[in-house]
């Protein structure tokens, strides 16, 4: 499987030159379209059919911040199907204490307070995923290591709140 950072030779990264990235992207679409190769050999155009592939894809997944972050976990198998993330059990006892509040709802001012609540912890999420992925291309390999691992349990932590927010929602139509 090819590395979309590599295919783009620019350096893994939660931040990226999102500019520089559709130069590239660009670039690369012109090189790999399938009409300039018309009247090569059809193994060649199925090799050029498959780059323009990649890079479409590649494009997709690095423009998107949500999809850079759950790419690049999963490139240090960080990410797997159906694996199920140990998360503290603190941060479950909360989220556990949210849903229960939320299933007795009675009112929208009730429904408003714990959204205010589910937006803290996402607001204090978000924080913390930037402070781990701004100096991220400048550390070593033992300190990236480490430190995607605190990524991971942070997404793993937004992913469990989504549920939340999407319990929230279903609620709120209630009212």
């Amino acid at each position: 499987m090819i590395n979309y950072f590599e295919f783009y030779n620019i350096p893994e990264s939660f931040t990226i030159d999102e500019v520089a990235l559709k130069k590239q992207f660009y670039a690369l679409s012109k090189e790999y379209h399938p009409d300039f190769y018309a009247n090569e050999g059809e193994e060649r155009q199925q090799e050029i059919l498959e780059l323009s592939t990649i890079n479409n894809k590649a494009y997709q997944t690095l423009a998107d911040p949500n999809k850079r972050l759950a790419y690049i976990l999963k490139q240090h198998n960080l990410l797997e199907e159906g694996a199920k993330p140990q998360l503290p059990a603190d941060f479950l006892m909360e989220m556990m204490d949210l849903n229960e509040r939320l299933m007795e709802v009675d009112d929208a001012e009730q429904l408003a307070g714990i959204r205010g609540e589910v937006l803290i912890f996402e607001n204090d999420l978000n924080s913390a995923l930037e402070k781990l992925t701004a100096d991220y291309q400048e550390l070593n390999d033992t300190a990236k290591e480490s430190r995607l691992n605190q990524i991971a349990d942070i997404y793993y932590r937004q992913k469990y709140l989504l549920r939340i927010k999407e319990s929230l929602d279903t609620f709120a139509s209630r009212f």
